[in-house]
């Protein structure tokens, strides 16, 4: 009997303990969740990234902190999250040049986005414009053209720097309408700007949020938007692709939360369903549309579409000849 009573007595203790023994782990998000942003404070990307994540916040009930680590544009932060752990507490806020361009122009690139990142969500996205400065006396895309043919060689466009979509759109710009336009690669949109204004540089090419306040301003003139077709924002600028030697033209600046490949599943639609969640929200809305981009509608393939971009924007590379 002495015997029985101290074999229940273990069992009771075993059955005590068993709840914490084989626990489930906390459920996600448990600590606070890091997005990287691979640009300085007070850029687009850095402002999409802030906006989406106080949203997505609220609905994780979680904390998440953004971590700005500039460089290499944007390929610096990028790199950290492809080899980050892949538990859903290290996230990437990027764009179409470290996602998928950098490795068309970068051959010592360590990482390729569609093999290395999880695509969460396309958070917003907005078109290039190609603008004129006034001192150039174009006022339309036709006369553009017109201009840049009766004076081969004469003509140049900036962008931010070499192997952007910025840069990408004005080397598909040249090849669709047969153009001898030179590219000039600046450290930045502020120097760019500056040049525009003086005239020092006749043409550039801009994210919409970048150009906006210059073309509201009367200081720069649109030319053309990348998308195919007009932006409800801006319905009075056409696209290019209206131009006959440009149809066909069709490319945007896109903003993704993505994580590094490996996560698991139940963390992926977690995250996923966070991120619809927090672009619905009306004030999200708003405050992307202030700043020139809208949320796109959901992508039901996110890893063909990262697929598909990279083709795309490696043909325009190639053709161009463009490396780092």
């Amino acid at each position: 009997m002495f015997k029985l009573r101290r074999a229940l007595l273990a069992l009771g203790v075993l059955c005590a303990c068993a709840p914490s023994a084989f626990a489930q782990p906390d459920a996600f998000p448990s600590r606070p969740v890091t997005i990287v942003v691979g640009y300085p404070p007070g850029g687009s990307t850095d402002l999409v990234a802030r906006v989406v994540a106080e949203e997505m916040a609220k609905v994780l009930k979680a904390t998440l902190v953004i971590e700005n680590l500039g460089g290499a544009g944007g390929a610096l932060g990028a790199q950290k999250v492809v080899s980050a752990k892949p538990d859903g507490y290290t996230l990437l806020v990027g764009v179409n040049n470290e996602i998928v361009i950098a490795e068309s122009i970068n051959k010592n690139l360590k990482y390729k986005g569609a093999r290395d990142l999880e695509p969460l969500a396309l958070l917003a996205a907005q078109p290039l414009v190609l603008v004129a400065s006034p001192k150039a006396e174009v006022r339309t895309t036709a006369e553009f053209v017109d201009a840049v043919k009766k004076a081969p060689g004469k003509h140049s466009f900036g962008s931010s720097g070499i192997g952007t979509s910025l840069h990408l759109l004005g080397e598909l710009v040249k090849e669709k309408a047969g153009l001898d336009l030179l590219h000039v690669p600046y450290r930045g949109v502020a120097p760019l700007t500056s040049d525009l204004l003086g005239g020092n540089i006749h043409f550039g090419v801009f994210v919409m949020s970048s150009a906006l306040p210059h073309i509201k301003a009367g200081k720069l003139v649109p030319l053309g938007i990348s998308e195919a077709r007009r932006s409800s924002i801006t319905p009075e600028i056409p696209a290019l692709a209206e131009h006959p030697a440009m149809k066909g033209i069709d490319l945007s600046s896109w903003f993704m939360l993505a994580g590094p490949k490996g996560m698991p599943k139940e963390v992926i639609a977690k995250l996923r369903a966070a991120a619809q969640e927090a672009l619905k929200a009306p004030a999200v809305r708003q405050k992307l549309q202030d700043a020139g981009a809208s949320v796109p509608a959901p992508v039901a393939d996110l890893p063909k579409f990262m697929v598909e971009e990279t083709g795309k924007f490696r043909r325009i590379a190639d053709t161009a000849k463009i490396e780092q």
